[in-house]
């Protein structure tokens, strides 16, 4: 079947043809792009779509989300916009109430931030959350994701109501009698995610399917997702429902793997069952080998070469010794694995490198594409040795909009200074690859290119934008979330411009993102979102 796509501003993120009215689309590959009268006669019989003038760009690659934790945080208790433990504590109750949730029920939520907290700025504790209910286990997940706040009914699953044993690579908060808060950091997380029961297949598919939406609704229709962690289940499950949503024709976006496995046995039964980067298809995919190094910078856990500024007893929490992270990514490298890690701090930056640098002196290879995903706290040594390691630097342009608030508080001017330095990664040649790590932030993609372009709140703070000099062009900042995502999932033939031979996935927006005043794009609307030539999302229909 063709399909003439014409009277368009397309936006083709292409450098040999930028721009064009028509394209042309034949079995949901691009045929041809250029001028209504250079297609016409092409397009014969073609099915013609008029776009009356309206801008169209590639659809959009989130680099680095997680789709089942999407998913429940659209079920789930919404705390993003909570601004009081009052206000957490009520939601918590109207959920109970409005789901009519019975005793022993687990209840999960996320997206509290003790920061915008206007009663008490502190942690979420038990005492908290016993006043939702006394009777239903509960599970809060701040912001960031890095931090779990539970109530006593959970302490009593998990078996610690009066006292706790630490866990390495975690940390367990306890009262001067050595009583537990119910706070849960880092890999101490996992206790409580292990006492949640594993969700079905049936729970699993919902899940996808609503993140599905959500992401096809921000013109979205391909995500790097790290879905074998977060939500309990097992990843042998997750990989049976994309794949049974996908030879049922019901899987509606491009999905590429980043596969948390941070225990070495659990990645040696993966790779045991014959999986690896780049099995699947264009639907379906597995990407990378992922793991957590280090924690946030919210929650003070993102591990740094020198303590906190404002709270120097700490230098926040590496998951693994340095033997622990080399052994892992040692053996997904010799398995001829990408590979794709965490880091936010500085020190756990140079944890990750160490470990790639020893994997690629015992295991030599090439065009293995890794990277590093956030990469927030740097020096410039550090991005010097990435551009050496010919790194991919995964970024989320939408953290500003809370850290501008923190960073320098957090970490002081002068680390501050060389960090967040998206046009000194350019400078220097370092990939860049743009995601929004939703849901802990938003899956808006015009948000996350506004933020990299004028490095304000979504508020319009500061004035002039902070640390301008750091700025990136819109041009650039596009790319980032097409042919950048593309580049990154060794996909960037087939996708990621709007250029013949690649898939037809578009973008209409509701103004030409190029031309509107860079204040402004953040308010640029999604109107309609082409899968292979398919409309799969269309705002007006809603």
């Amino acid at each position: 079947m063709k399909t003439l796509f014409h009277n368009g501003n397309f936006i083709t993120v292409d450098k040999a043809q930028p721009r064009a009215e028509a394209v042309l689309v034949e079995d949901g590959t691009i045929q041809a792009v250029g001028t209504l009268a250079e297609l016409d006669e092409l397009a014969g019989d073609a099915v013609r779509v008029d776009m009356q003038q309206r801008t169209v760009t590639p659809a959009f690659c989130d680099s680095h989300m997680h789709v089942l934790s999407l998913g429940m945080f659209l079920k789930d208790v919404s705390l993003h916009t909570a601004d009081s433990i009052e206000e957490v504590v009520r939601r918590g109750r109207a959920y109970i109430e409005e789901h009519h949730i019975q005793p022993g029920t687990w209840i999960r939520g996320r997206g509290w931030n003790h920061d915008k907290f206007q009663d008490e700025a502190r942690f979420l504790t038990r005492d908290d959350l016993d006043r939702i209910s006394p009777d239903c286990p509960i599970a809060f997940t701040r912001t960031c994701g890095h931090v779990i706040s539970v109530n006593t009914a959970a302490l009593k699953l998990i078996g610690m109501t009066e006292s706790a044993q630490q866990i390495e690579g975690g940390q367990i908060d306890v009262d001067e009698n050595g009583r537990p808060l119910g706070i849960f950091r880092e890999q101490a997380r996992q206790l409580v995610l292990d006492a949640i029961p594993e969700k079905s297949s049936e729970e699993i598919r919902e899940l996808i399917q609503l993140a599905t939406q959500e992401a096809l609704s921000h013109g979205v229709t391909t995500i790097q997702s790290d879905d074998f962690k977060d939500v309990p289940t097992n990843f042998q499950k997750v990989i049976d429902v994309y794949e049974a949503l996908r030879s049922e024709g019901n899987l509606k976006l491009r999905v590429y793997e980043q596969c948390n496995l941070p225990v070495l046995e659990k990645l040696r039964d993966f790779l045991g069952r014959g999986y690896n980067t780049g099995y699947g298809d264009e639907l379906f995919r597995i990407g990378p080998f992922k793991v957590i190094s280090d924690g946030a910078l919210g929650a003070r856990t993102a591990y740094l070469r020198e303590p906190y500024t404002d709270v120097p007893t700490t230098r926040g929490i590496p998951f693994f010794s340095q033997e622990e992270l080399d052994a892992l990514i040692l053996e997904a490298h010799r398995a001829g694995m990408q590979i794709a890690i965490h880091a936010i701090g500085d020190a756990g930056m140079d944890m990750v490198m160490n470990a790639m640098e020893k994997a690629r002196r015992q295991y030599p290879r090439t065009g293995e594409r890794h990277g590093i995903i956030h990469c927030q706290v740097t020096s410039h040594d550090q991005l010097d040795r990435m551009k050496a390691m010919d790194l991919i630097a995964y970024i989320q342009p939408i953290f500003l909009n809370y850290d501008i608030s923190i960073i320098e508080d957090r970490i002081g001017s002068k680390r501050a200074s060389t960090s967040y330095n998206w046009k000194e990664f350019l400078d220097k040649g370092i990939p860049i690859s743009g995601g929004s790590d939703c849901p802990v932030e938003s899956l808006d993609i015009m948000e996350n290119i506004y933020s990299a372009v004028t490095r304000k709140t979504l508020s319009g703070e500061p004035a002039g934008g902070w640390r301008p000099e750091q700025c990136i062009s819109v041009e650039d900042a596009l790319e980032s979330f097409t042919m950048g995502g593309a580049y990154a999932s060794f996909s960037e033939d087939r996708k990621g411009s709007i250029t013949p031979g690649k898939v037809a996935d578009f973008a209409v927006l509701s103004a030409d993102l190029l031309a509107v005043e860079p204040d402004a794009i953040k308010d640029i609307k999604v109107l309609q979102t082409y899968l292979n030539g398919e409309l799969v999302f269309d705002r007006a229909a809603l």
